[in-house]
């Protein structure tokens, strides 16, 4: 009982109190109560909707911001419901205002790499009112649902952000699984049009509200999509991955959780985040200096460095009762996705065991960065894919799935189990399960690439020569994730960054093969194993599967070094996620960890490379290389050069698990 009573007094200590107005440096915390609004509807004779705004209960009282929008033929349709934190009003007007040159740019697309939200603005026309990715649904006739989280824009309540299941951790009595159930059987019983059928979806927050519906989802709850959801922030979605903070989220903190409303603008003293977040020193003296440390979801962040009960408890893809098979879910996934790469597949994976009917579970990888599945899908970066992408997964594939489910005699989708993107064939591929390739019993293994001396990769086990390659790690001088000046400008396409901007820095290391006389397929999950040394006693290890374009390909590809997989692994963990150890200097020893999914052909005159390397900063904060207690608070002299080897003698191997499929 003690226990459980000091977690309990930690967590309401995290929730601000109402009414509090002391500023940090010029943010306002989230706490002043929402200014009341008008509910009701709202038409006009020239609109083809009506619109409803209404503050919707939930079982402890609190009222929640929902917009409803409603075509005025709508007579017993389903009705399509998105949970957001960030503002309901201007995803329900998502239509940009036209801007200076008169061109609109293009609709806001949810999810926190989105960017700003659009200006709410009144059309005639649904179709005009709503954004791209809704148009499906207008075209429809469906009823389409916008509501704020508690305690953001104009619900009421206090804002935790993505805030555990009620537990241990969150002894509030609320969670946006009873909020998801509580405004799906509100909207069932009030509004008259719809058919009592509900499908959910949204990405990335949004995603995650969708997931949380599905712990304990309520009966008109009849089909899912959680694209990108923040599954779980501590392995790889926003927060850290594998032990690595994602420092650059003390934005998205201070912009969540100091204003009820509006986002807050964030400046780091610095044109180039490069410079100003290695000027600041350790991560909590970023947050310091930007006045996050008093910020309730910093400390909470700060003092769980470690994959601890905290952490485990929000784990979504891992909970008891979160695989979804009552209600058929497709779970969505970019393959180039910069902000949550976890959440997607690895709910796949938890749920798909016991989907006995392979009618239940679904995934889709498409080739998209955060959030594009609801922007335009026709490139990515140096990529121009076959056609608007997004667009056909919206129609052709999203749209039959929702109507099967939602409206009474629809035919059944062609859903196939797996729809993924081939990369390199630049088309969609159909598959009965994923991975393809696997320890037995698929299209393909899991095959050892070694990387070996004279940093060269072979498909043989090392028996001679040198018995490591190594490389000097100086936390004053980490490798930069972009090129510089580093800017949020190139964030949504980092992972398809050609990387010959870091190929040949003298503490970056290649592992490269011939060019290839025949293609080489990989569909599935590139595992790194690497026995890795250190001067120091704690280290950081990046690895990255690059496709290398001969010289020989089209203009804008020739040399390209493509990365299909970029991971980060905080060395402290490597056998065990709770219990950080230190390492013993010099002495070897395995690094394990799970590379992005790929479903890609290394072609005839490719060649490929494993690189590695030890920072990748600014978007990581920097391992002192020292080991203490909590990085978050390195002091200036922990941080210390090192000299990092990788092995690749026998007995100490280093190599990929390569997803290969004959």
């Amino acid at each position: 009982m003690k226990v459980f009573a000091l977690v309990a007094a930690l967590t309401l200590a995290a929730v601000p109190a109402l009414g509090q107005t002391t500023e940090i440096r010029n943010h306002i915390p989230n706490a002043a109560p929402p200014k009341a609004v008008a509910t009701g509807p709202e038409t006009k004779p020239e609109w083809d909707y009506v619109r409803r705004v209404e503050m919707v209960p939930m079982r402890d009282g609190t009222k929640l911001y929902t917009v409803i929008l409603i075509p005025k033929v709508a007579k017993n349709v389903p009705m399509i419901l998105t949970r957001t934190c960030y503002n309901a009003e201007a995803r329900a007007a998502a239509r940009r205002v036209p801007n200076a040159t008169g061109n609109a740019t293009a609709p806001a697309g949810g999810g926190r790499g989105a960017g700003p939200r659009a200006e709410p603005v009144d059309s005639p026309r649904l179709i005009n009112q709503l954004g791209l990715p809704d148009e499906v649904f207008v075209n429809a006739g469906w009823i389409r649902i916008y509501q704020d989280v508690r305690g953001k824009y104009h619900s009421e309540g206090a804002y935790l952000m993505t805030p555990p299941p009620v537990g241990p951790f969150n002894a509030t009595g609320a969670d946006d699984t009873t909020d998801g159930y509580d405004t799906i059987d509100w909207l069932v019983k009030n509004v008259p049009e719809s058919n009592g059928r509900v499908g959910m979806l949204g990405s990335s927050y949004e995603g995650y509200t969708v997931q949380m519906a599905l712990l304990h989802p309520h009966p008109a709850l009849k089909v899912a999509l959680p694209e990108s959801p923040m599954t779980d922030g501590w392995m790889g979605d926003d927060w850290f991955h594998y032990g690595a903070f994602r420092q650059t989220n003390l934005d998205y903190f201070l912009r969540q959780t100091t204003a009820r409303g509006a986002e807050t603008n964030v400046t780091h003293g610095a044109a180039d985040d490069y410079t100003a977040f290695l000027r600041r020193g350790s991560t909590g003296d970023v947050a310091r200096f930007l006045g996050a440390d008093k910020l309730p979801y910093w400390k909470t962040v700060e003092s769980h460095p470690a994959y601890d009960a905290f952490w485990q408890s929000q784990a979504l893809d891992q909970l008891p009762g979160h695989t979804p098979l009552s209600v058929p879910t497709m779970w969505l996934q970019g393959l180039w996705d910069q902000e949550d790469m976890w959440g997607a597949i690895h709910s796949f994976r938890a749920a798909e065991p016991r989907d006995q009917t392979n009618t239940m579970n679904y995934l889709v990888m498409g080739p998209w960065f955060h959030s594009q599945v609801n922007r335009e899908g026709r490139a990515l970066g140096p990529f121009v894919w076959d056609g608007d992408t997004t667009h056909y997964f919206r129609r052709e594939v999203m749209m039959p799935f929702f109507a099967q489910y939602l409206v009474d005699g629809a035919p059944r989708a062609t859903t196939p189990p797996v729809l993924i993107y081939n990369t390199s064939g630049n088309h969609w591929d159909r598959f009965d399960r994923w991975p393809l390739s696997c320890a037995k019993g698929c299209a393909g293994t899991s095959q050892p690439l070694y990387l070996t001396a004279g940093n060269a990769l072979s498909w043989d086990a090392p028996r001679s020569g040198a018995e490591f390659t190594s490389y000097v790690s100086d936390p004053a001088k980490p490798v930069p994730y972009l090129p510089r000046p580093v800017t949020r400008d190139n964030w949504r396409t980092w992972l398809v960054t050609d990387q010959r901007f870091v190929d040949g820095r003298p503490d970056v290391i290649t592992f490269v093969t011939d060019a290839l006389d025949q293609p080489l397929r990989m569909s599935g999950t590139p595992v790194v194993n690497v026995m890795a040394s250190t001067s120091g006693t704690d280290a950081d290890f990046v690895v990255k599967i690059i496709d290398v374009f001969p010289e020989s390909a089209e203009d804008g590809w020739k040399g390209y070094e493509l990365p299909l997989g970029i991971d980060i692994f905080r060395g402290r963990y490597r056998k065990s996620f709770e219990k950080p150890e230190a390492f013993t200097p010099g002495q070897p020893e395995l690094v394990k960890f799970d590379l992005p999914q790929v479903n890609h052909t290394f072609l005839p005159g490719h060649r490929v490379m494993v690189m590695v390397q030890s920072s990748l900063f600014p978007l990581y904060d920097r391992n002192p290389q020292t080991f203490v207690p909590n990085i978050f608070n390195a002091k200036p002299e922990d941080y210390k050069a090192a000299e990092q080897r990788i092995w690749h003698a026998s007995g100490k191997a280093s190599f990929i698990e390569m997803p290969v499929v004959k």
